[in-house]
């Protein structure tokens, strides 16, 4: 998968970690036969906001005024998989909330964002939910495994 950065927040990204991470990733997606050899090419525009921005669009695409960790946009360009835009200071907090370092958490949720854009769900019903979460956690314990 072939990843641009935009950080338009006063964050710093520890890019290598993402691109390392997305990396494995799209191996792993690949091999659960989740992830297209053809989307797993395709371009990914990860946008990190401040919290303020991200608030506006949560507000704007999901009706929810608040900023929230990664909302995930579909793309019409078939060599675009989409775009995630992530809040790095809610990322952080929720860090601290799952007693993880910011790049596991920055991992679950770039996963998280990811399996939206190929069209799983949490928010339609408990089937697709578990759907979803157990493929999501089986993936980022695996994906833990590989990294220090």
């Amino acid at each position: 998968m072939d990843v641009v950065i935009v950080n338009e927040s006063k964050h710093a990204i520890p890019r290598k970690f993402v691109e390392e991470w997305m990396k494995a990733m799209t191996a792993e997606l690949k091999k659960r036969k989740v992830l297209s050899a053809t989307k797993a090419k395709a371009e990914l525009a990860l946008v990190f906001l401040e919290k303020k921005p991200a608030q506006k669009i949560n507000k704007e695409f999901r009706g929810k005024d608040y900023a929230t960790d990664v909302l995930s946009f579909e793309s019409m360009d078939p060599a675009s998989l989409g775009e995630l835009v992530m809040c790095p200071e809610v990322l952080k907090r929720q860090a601290k909330e799952h007693g993880l370092t910011f790049q596991k958490e920055l991992g679950y949720m770039l996963l998280h964002g990811v399996l939206h854009l190929l069209g799983y769900d949490h928010e339609t019903n408990e089937k697709d939910a578990k759907e979803m979460f157990d493929l999501q956690d089986s993936v980022f314990d695996k994906l833990l495994q590989g990294i220090s």
